[in-house]
């Protein structure tokens, strides 16, 4: 095999991440640094924050997630109520 023959790893859109509004579940995943899996989860036993629908994909504010994290990841009806008495 030559080097010609090697494909380069796929990197990290690390930098993607900080400027997108909405994020998938995947760029979800890489943010917490858990599985993919663990995020559909988290999302279907009520752990994350509401995901919104744009067209088929499902996609999270990433803001609204920077945010749930620093309030120490409270499951989502906490969230919803929390966001609510503050406007």
């Amino acid at each position: 095999m030559t080097d010609q023959n090697i494909q380069p790893k796929q990197q990290c859109k690390c930098r993607d991440l900080d400027t997108a509004l909405a994020i998938s579940a995947r760029e979800l995943a890489q943010m917490l640094r858990v599985s993919l899996r663990q995020i559909w989860r988290l999302n279907a036993s009520g752990r994350l924050p509401r995901p919104v629908r744009i067209g088929g994909s499902v996609r999270w504010n990433r803001q609204e997630i920077i945010e749930w994290f620093e309030a120490g990841c409270p499951d989502r009806r906490t969230w919803q109520a929390r966001k609510a008495v503050q406007g």
